[in-house]
């Protein structure tokens, strides 16, 4: 479908997309390799003109885009799909420079980003015939909104990028793509490779520093916002859409709170948990937060878990066995140093990295670490450790563990949180809905309810007569 085709893909070198074509800027940066510090290549450092001649190519491509039938929107995503995962380890082997996570997970969320392509475009968007009579026809559709900005965070920019990319492109919109300042590279590169798939101005992406996201807010010519961040930045994100009237997505923080009852079988769940616990170094917003262990098991299974934990190989993400890399960047290490500090003026006991039954009001209970620092708490009572769970400001994700499924359902259907699991954390798929509940999100990605996110919905009246 595209007219340009830049040849094979490398990563050595790394520039902004407009318009399909590569471009520079005056000014460049570079990441940083999170365990040996040194620098990542350099990438461009984006302006408001940047973005001006991105918006306008935009808007331009939305007009044939749009108009071009559902199916070949499709193919060109299945292609793009076919490669990213021709230069799946290229992608995987950046994703570990510029993130820091162990080359496994790295090549998983590649692989996620594959499944997610091919996936999400499976998903028919219905037409619905309301109302028809011998005069009139009346039907909601649902139609493309036009130049979206898609802002992703640093813990999975694949894969969250990708999640951003398909829906709003399948959707028949254009993107923009504004990938982290931590972690550029494998975003700058999806656009690069989907020259190849995609018409001029559909799919463009630029780098920048910290000042770009508001600009990109700002700009009146940009119809929709999805962003994945803190709930700090969303909310800023939000009133900065606020000026002119923009849509938006937001995928926010969360702390997700785990309930183990008394019934588990305490061997078999301590390995899931631990990793459902400390994947990633815990950087990912549904990870499991707070864990509410049962009176009756908690000294068992905090030491097991412990023990586990201990177990885990600590290192830089090359190594074949490592399972915790290191904290991304260093404002994320001095927010979780901070966190970590506070357990010694509170008296709390951390053993090691888990903190022993602290009391609800603490700040490792209340805030939301996004680093290897797990609080476990006891609980006895079925109804309170409901209503401690719940009471949080965040509601993404939650889970009870038990051998009693019906116990298990009855207490899973309380929670308030966008996802819910039983004997499960941290599942998600391309067909599912994501999001939360409070300030977790606004709106949700994935899944038809995602997709339809990208859409503006029509009331159509068509005459028989």
């Amino acid at each position: 479908m595209a007219k340009n085709d830049p040849g094979p893909l490398t990563f050595s070198t790394f520039h902004n997309v407009i318009n399909n074509e590569l471009t520079s800027t005056a000014q460049s940066r570079h990441g940083i390799n999170p365990p040996n510090k040194k620098p990542n290549p350099a990438v461009r450092v984006s302006t408001q003109e940047d973005l001006n001649r991105a918006v306008t190519a935009a808007q331009q491509a939305f007009l044939s885009w749009s108009k071009i039938p559902v199916g070949e929107r499709r193919t060109a995503i299945y292609e793009f799909a076919n490669g990213i995962e021709a230069n799946k380890d290229m992608f995987a082997k950046m994703l570990t420079a510029e993130q820091g996570k162990p080359l496994s997970q790295a090549t998983t969320e590649v692989e996620m980003a594959v499944h997610w392509a091919r996936t999400i475009p499976t998903i028919e968007i219905p037409i619905t015939v309301l109302e028809e009579s011998d005069e009139h026809e009346i039907i909601e559709r649902h139609t493309p909104m036009g130049v979206v900005g898609a802002i992703v965070p640093w813990n999975f920019p694949v894969l969250l990028a990708v999640g951003k990319i398909v829906p709003a492109l399948y959707t028949g919109n254009t993107i923009i793509l504004k990938p982290s300042p931590f972690t550029p590279y494998c975003d700058l590169k999806l656009a690069e490779l989907a020259i190849q798939y995609f018409p001029t101005g559909v799919f463009q992406a630029l780098s920048g520093d910290n000042d770009l996201g508001p600009i990109m807010t700002e700009h009146p010519g940009i119809d929709k916002i999805s962003f994945t961040g803190s709930i700090l930045t969303g909310k800023r994100v939000m009133a900065s859409c606020a000026k002119t009237l923009k849509r938006l997505t937001l995928e926010l923080g969360g702390n997700d709170p785990v309930i183990i009852c008394d019934d588990v079988d305490i061997d078999a769940i301590i390995p899931t948990i631990g990793v459902l616990s400390f994947l990633c170094s815990s950087q990912i917003c549904m990870m499991i937060k707070r864990l509410y262990v049962h009176e009756k098991i908690y000294d068992e299974f905090r030491d097991k878990l412990a023990k586990h934990v201990q177990d885990l190989k600590v290192g830089e993400g090359t190594r074949p066995d490592t399972f915790i890399g290191p904290v991304q960047n260093s404002m994320q290490f001095d927010k979780a140093k901070d966190l970590f500090d506070s357990l010694s003026s509170e008296g709390l006991k951390p053993v090691p990295t888990l903190v022993d039954n602290p009391p609800d009001n603490s700040r490792v209970v209340v805030e939301e670490p996004f680093a290897p620092i797990l609080p476990l708490l006891k609980w006895s009572d079925e109804n309170d450790v409901i209503a401690r769970a719940n009471d949080s400001q965040t509601g993404l994700g939650a889970s009870v563990w038990s051998s009693d499924i019906d116990r298990a359902n009855r207490m899973a259907l309380q929670l308030q949180a966008g996802s819910v699991w039983v004997n499960s954390h941290f599942q998600v798929a391309p067909n599912v809905p994501f999001g939360g509940h409070k300030a977790s999100s606004i709106g949700m990605e994935w899944g038809l309810t995602g997709l339809l996110g990208y859409c503006n919905t029509q009331s159509l009246w068509l005459k028989k007569k």
